[in-house]
This record gives structure tokens, sequence and C-alpha cells, in this order.
């Protein structure tokens, strides 16, 4: 008999596959309902988005939503916005005092599992370099710049992102084409895919 969504996201949320290597311990946050329309897929989540298990639930996630144009509320409606980063866990920090990349295991584990219960999904937004690497695989250009500057090749199924975190606010001033050309389209299609029941 085939897994239904819950029984998989019991599952996902129960992940221990790489314990040892999370410097504080797994909790594997994602949302997702088969009746949404959106999927967001981000790195990993932050200490805060740890202590709290609610998915962007940071500055970066405030930033994020600025950039949809949508409230709390909207955002994290899970009937119609799925979160399903492409590491569940945090990751830790590295020596620059960054957070690691996503643990490796989970994108390849779980992803596809989920995505054949997200039959309604029409556009997913693929935030950072790990999450483009993962869904566009060799369609994606050689830096993570280039391909979000050729975010009109990936419509209408995908929208490739910079991370909306404050550590890129002067890779924002480097590319202003972002915010003032991509970003009014990416609201637009949004909100279009959120009126549409």
């Amino acid at each position: 008999m085939p897994e239904d969504l819950e029984t998989l996201l019991a599952e996902v949320r129960a992940c221990r596959v790489c314990e040892a290597q999370l410097p504080l311990g797994p909790r594997p946050t994602l949302r997702a309902a088969d009746s949404a329309r959106i999927m967001i897929v981000g790195q990993a989540p932050g200490t805060r988005v740890h202590e709290t298990g609610i998915p962007w639930n940071d500055r970066s996630g405030d930033r994020l939503r600025d950039w949809l144009g949508l409230d709390r509320e909207t955002f994290y409606d899970e009937r119609r916005i799925a979160i399903i980063p492409t590491g569940f866990c945090y990751p830790g920090v590295d020596a620059s005092g960054g957070d690691r990349p996503p643990r490796p295991e989970c994108a390849p584990l779980w992803h596809p599992r989920l995505l054949a219960h997200l039959p309604r999904v029409e556009l997913t937004l693929l935030i950072g370099g790990y999450a483009q690497a993962f869904y566009l695989g060799r369609r994606r250009a050689a830096t993570m710049t280039q391909t979000v500057a050729r975010w009109r090749e990936y419509l209408p199924g995908y929208f490739p992102m910079p991370h909306p975190s404050w550590r890129n606010t002067a890779w924002l001033r480097r590319n202003p084409w972002f915010e003032a050309e991509a970003l009014p389209v990416l609201r637009e299609l949004v909100q279009g895919l959120l009126r549409e029941r």
C-alpha cells in the first residue's frame, strides 16, 4: 500500500540518518500538504529555526516574505506553500562563521518521495546554490549569480534566487537587476498561484 503524506512527514521528522554530524542534534524542519501550489527549497535551518521548529523564522525569512509580498499567515499556510529545505536539520557553522552546507544525505533520501505527494506544485523557488544544484543539475550556470540572472530560462517550473540572508546585502547592491526585474515577476507569479484554488 503506498504511503500517505502524513506518514511520510512523520518519518522525515523522525529521521536520524546524520545525527552524529549535527552539533545541535536532529530536528528536521519542513512543511507540506498535497494541495500546495508553490514549493520553497532553501538550504538548511539556522539556529533560530532549529530552536523554534518553524522554517524561515528569522531575519532571512523576514526578507524572503518581503521579496514575495506575503504576510506570515499566508507564507505559513502549508495548504498553499510547501517549505522543504535541501537539508532538514541545522548543520553547524564552518570556519568563517557561516552555516555549513546542508547535509548531503538529506535531499536525495527524502525529496523524491516528498515530491511524489505534491502533485499540484507549479512553481518551485530555488533559494541558493545548493537548491539550484539539486534541482537544476547540469542546467544551472557556472555560478549562483549567473543561474539567478538566467531566471527566465527556468520558468515556468523553477525560479532560482539568491539566499535572502543579510550576508547577501552586498550581492543585492552589486546586482540591482534582481530586485528591479526579477522580484516583480516573482511576486506576480506567486500571487497568481495563491489566488487560484
